[in-house]
């Protein structure tokens, strides 16, 4: 794989798809329908989605493709792959509260090694360059032309007083129980992959997700976090998360900087 030439498409159809959301976004009204499983999908999911597969088909028409919004097409689990969630945190679109991100990643032999998490309505952008370091990159953001990058390192936690990032719309009180086995500073809450992107930038140190994602919902956070030093696990057994499943779905996950002493 040509990681220059991933990382130059990915970031541009993720900022070609964040202006396309936008644009659908700051309208005055929007459709909203229900998917089978009932969680809700929009027009602007469909468009980013359709913008995204064809940029990167394109692209790379040698590599599977899984994207949430195609999902019932794909019945293959594969070790290598791109992945896509066009428009992670539906419900904080519908709900105009800007915690929505664009996610594309590429899955080496079941590893998210290069991701890109944008959240168009937060000017927030966030990589992997080819050579695997994360980095964000500060607004306005030129499409063919990179910006100043910030390189992104995990925080060196104090498990005297850890600082804690959880959903805004899948709190509950199994994950509530969980951080209370923690010394918690303070806690803050974030929808979508910008939960990874937070760890990543030293802004939390534990996100734990006790509840159903998907692969395409972690992917490109995931490989940001990993960009950044910080690790992915599994909340049963410690084990990394890995990618490519049957069903793509994914168990309970605890991400965090490396020094948290995680509990069971």
């Amino acid at each position: 794989m040509d990681h220059d030439r991933l990382l130059t498409v990915m970031r541009r159809l993720a900022l070609e798809a964040g202006d396309r959301i936008m644009a659908i976004y700051s309208g005055p009204d929007f459709q909203v329908k229900a998917k089978s499983d009932t969680s809700p999908v929009t027009e602007a999911d469909e468009a980013a989605d359709a913008l995204i597969s064809a940029g990167l088909r394109a692209a790379f028409p040698d590599l599977p493709l899984i994207t949430e919004e195609q999902a019932a097409s794909h019945g293959q689990t594969a070790s290598t792959f791109l992945i896509v969630d066009p428009l992670d945190g539906t419900k904080e679109f519908v709900q105009r509260r800007g915690d929505f991100t664009v996610n594309i990643a590429y899955v080496e032999d079941g590893v998210p090694t290069r991701g890109v998490v944008y959240a168009p309505a937060k000017s927030r952008l966030f990589y992997t360059l080819a050579d695997g370091r994360s980095v964000e990159e500060v607004g306005p953001h030129d499409r063919d032309r990179p910006g100043k990058q910030t390189e992104l390192r995990v925080s060196r936690p104090d498990n005297a007083a850890l600082m804690v990032v959880a959903s805004k719309s899948h709190r509950d009180q199994a994950t509530d129980d969980y951080i209370a086995k923690y010394a918690v500073r303070d806690m803050t809450s974030a929808g979508s992959s910008l939960k990874f992107c937070l760890v990543a930038t030293g802004e939390a140190d534990l996100y734990p997700r006790l509840g159903r994602t998907m692969e395409w919902d972690t992917a490109a956070g995931d490989a940001v976090l990993r960009g950044a030093g910080g690790k992915v696990v599994r909340y049963d057994t410690h084990d990394p998360l890995t990618y490519g499943k049957p069903g793509w779905d994914n168990p309970f996950f605890i991400a965090f900087a490396p020094g948290v002493d995680l509990k069971q």
